[in-house]
């Protein structure tokens, strides 16, 4: 009996959930609606953003907490890490809420917070880096997949037009909701890479640094985050983040200008 439950415990541990499926079907199901040209635009893409949004913010902790498995973590299965659960997760705060909150004020696609690595399982600086830099590459494997069929033009359909401000843009609105999607993707790049405690960009620093450093920063990681929302409240500091951002988009090959109105049609309250 022993031997039977084993192999049925570990395939529950890395089952996909049905909550992600739903997330799952409802970003097709948007994308679809957007693509086509079916319902109402903006509301669109609005839940084709947020559905994306969130199926991100799960693929970036299933890539810590698979990165940790291969690393010596032999305890994130049990912890429900591997089936890319939102509600799993250890604290859905800071995972999954205000990420969203800070999409939905300011368009910034801040990280969401953590999943539970038992660091004492991993043995090696190296690893214990990759840990922390699996998220941020999901982010950008991420950007590049979804910027790369508005850069090719893949989506333009003449059929398929956008209104905004009066205009009527020949852009399938699909492309605008990638665009801003995107753009959120290389911001949570640029700012988890930071070197902020409680960012993965402290993360991976942080077995290269001295155990007096690490004691002297361990206060503030869990004030990083927040820190880091506060100055972007500054004009200047936005202003430069978003330059930075819209420069990498660029050199992917699409316009600011998809994002712009992306963000700007998400914002389907407003008038």
């Amino acid at each position: 009996m022993t031997f039977a439950a084993t192999p049925r415990s570990r395939s529950e541990d890395r089952r996909i959930s049905p909550v992600f499926w739903v997330l799952l079907a409802v970003l097709g199901t948007s994308g679809w609606a957007l693509y086509s040209g079916y319902g109402n635009m903006r509301f669109g893409i609005f839940l084709f953003v947020v559905t994306g949004w969130m199926v991100s913010l799960c693929l970036h902790e299933y890539a810590h907490a698979r990165t940790a498995l291969h690393g010596g973590d032999i305890t994130v299965g049990a912890k429900g890490y591997l089936t890319l659960n939102p509600l799993k997760y250890t604290n859905a705060l800071l995972s999954f809420v205000l990420p969203i909150v800070f999409v939905l004020l300011g368009g910034i696609g801040l990280p969401g917070g953590a999943v539970w690595i038992e660091r004492h399982r991993i043995q090696g600086r190296l690893k214990h880096s990759l840990v922390s830099a699996a998220g941020p590459l999901v982010n950008l494997v991420g950007a590049v997949l979804l910027l790369l069929p508005v850069a090719t033009g893949w989506l333009d359909d003449p059929q398929v037009t956008t209104s905004w401000n009066g205009y009527e843009l020949q852009v399938s609105p699909l492309a605008l909701a990638l665009g801003f999607l995107g753009m959120l993707e290389l911001g949570a790049v640029l700012l988890n890479l930071l070197p902020v405690p409680g960012l993965d960009g402290y993360g991976i620093i942080e077995p290269w640094l001295s155990h007096k450093t690490r004691r002297s920063v361990e206060p503030f990681a869990p004030y990083g985050m927040l820190a880091v929302f506060a100055l972007l409240w500054q004009p200047q500091v936005n202003a430069l983040f978003f330059d930075a951002v819209y420069g990498v988009m660029e050199l992917i090959g699409v316009d600011r200008l998809y994002s712009q109105i992306g963000h700007e049609l998400f914002r389907f309250w407003t008038n």
